[in-house]
């Protein structure tokens, strides 16, 4: 169909997003048949009386939507709708999911998932040589899309310092086993991520939870608890902490910044959700680089199935360590998952998904805030969950029990306490599959039950 020419309404944005609008328009509507090649760039230009750059922008703001397909010295190409054509859902694979995990919303804006397919379809064209083996931290293509990924938070180190590994969970077991040993002491918050507990339990490692407020951890009981207790790293989650969702700010981080550097201190940050909360502080891996190590996990901010995290070590002595441990343990993060997550970073489709999982966190926050007001949680508009304060005579195991079933994911205290015994507190999860009205009846059920309305029958 070389003879189409898009229509132009009054929307008042710049005319290539207007062509990629009805592109997309006319191939829903059946103008634009699947197979379909569009017009080449510079006779549409002349056509439109626009110049050839806005054409450009336009076809490839409309292959980002997952709308074309161009091929070099052959033409841009409509592509089948999701869902038109092509293999449908596998109803198994679709039923597969932890309530227990603090996962992001879902995709479904249609858009956005053609986009997310069509870096599959790329991906699939070199399936065969991503079935090698490969560089245990990333090749150097993937090394480097994982670079432009952690320079959006400020973050430029040399690239041999990067790793793509399998997973935030993997690389933290690694750096662990190269900076401590059986026997020996980490520092953390009071309250923190079950997955270091349970790492730190298989290990050998004695866990010292920090007191903190609500800027995190005190800095004077964390010079105290170094004094103390000779500690080989300290562990934060400082953006969004899983569970309280609380955000270290810039003064206090700091703060903790000068203790670590005066006492020589490595830290290990967890920055799962780093790139969910906009304008977040910027990381440690900036303020002391020579003593951090950066995990920036990509479950919480594309998707937890990819099992893939960037690594930033503190020089090229410990990248190189690093390599040899994940070797070890792991081998290689899948080049499938990396050819993937690669794609998508060089063509925006990660910023689209990391944009949409924003966009719907704050929507259902604002679903919890109205629906369980009167209770007392402490909550944060990018957030995947709250950490709900138990009212006077509800237990956490009775909670539980009550709202097994209903489709929203809890998890008490005592998963996440090092300091202390835990209190009546429970994570409640807002992300995953679940629908905004899905959500809003479950967290409907959870008011009714705090409530007492519930507790019989």
């Amino acid at each position: 169909m070389t003879s189409w020419a898009p229509t132009f309404g009054t929307s008042g944005k710049p005319r290539y997003l207007e062509i990629a609008d009805a592109i997309e328009r006319d191939a829903a509507s059946g103008v634009l048949s699947a197979g379909d090649r569009l017009p080449p760039q510079r006779r549409l230009a002349e056509v439109l009386g626009l110049d050839f750059t806005t054409i450009s922008r336009a076809y490839t703001e409309a292959q980002s939507r997952g709308l074309v397909e161009s091929h070099v010295g052959r033409g841009t190409f409509v592509r089948a709708r999701p869902g038109a054509t092509g293999p449908t859902a596998d109803p198994r694979r679709t039923r597969e999911q932890d309530l227990s995990m603090n996962a992001p919303p879902e995709p479904d804006d249609p858009a956005l998932l053609a986009a997310m397919r069509a870096g599959l379809d790329t991906v699939g064209a070199n399936l065969v040589p991503l079935l090698r083996y490969q560089s245990t931290v990333g090749s150097e293509m993937d090394r480097a899309a994982a670079l432009s990924w952690l320079s959006m938070r400020g973050m430029v180190p040399n690239l041999d310092r990067i790793a793509v590994t399998p997973g935030a969970h993997a690389t933290m077991v690694a750096v662990l086993s190269i900076l401590a040993s059986p026997g020996d002491t980490i520092l953390c918050e009071a309250v923190t991520y079950p997955g270091l507990r349970s790492i730190a339990a298989r290990a050998g490692l004695t866990l010292i939870g920090l007191p903190v407020d609500v800027s995190g951890i005190l800095p004077d009981a964390l010079a105290a608890a170094i004094l103390l207790h000779k500690p080989k790293v300290l562990y934060l989650n400082p953006t969004l902490h899983n569970p309280t969702t609380r955000t270290i700010p810039a003064a206090r981080r700091m703060e903790i910044a000068e203790i670590l550097q005066r006492h020589s201190l490595p830290l290990i940050e967890d920055d799962a959700y780093g790139f969910i909360q906009p304008n977040a502080p910027a990381p440690f891996a900036t303020l002391v680089p020579a003593l951090t190590w950066h995990i920036g996990g990509l479950a919480k901010c594309i998707g937890a199935g990819l099992r893939l995290a960037f690594a930033i070590a503190p020089d090229s002595r410990s990248s190189y360590q690093l390599a040899q441990t994940l070797r070890v343990t792991n081998v290689m993060a899948s080049p499938l998952s990396m050819a993937l997550v690669t794609r998508w970073i060089e063509d925006g489709t990660a910023d689209r998904i990391c944009r949409f999982i924003r966009a719907e966190s704050t929507a259902r926050q604002e679903i919890a805030e109205k629906v369980l007001q009167g209770f007392q949680f402490d909550a944060d508009r990018h957030a995947f969950n709250i950490w709900l304060k138990l009212p006077e005579g509800v237990s956490r195991a009775e909670l539980m029990g009550r709202m097994n079933g209903h489709g929203i994911g809890l998890m008490p205290s005592d998963a996440f306490t090092v300091l202390g015994t835990p209190d009546e507190h429970v994570r409640i999860c807002l992300g995953g599959s679940i629908s905004r009205e899905g959500l809003r009846h479950g967290l409907s059920f959870l008011a009714n039950t705090l409530n007492g309305e519930v507790w019989l029958g």
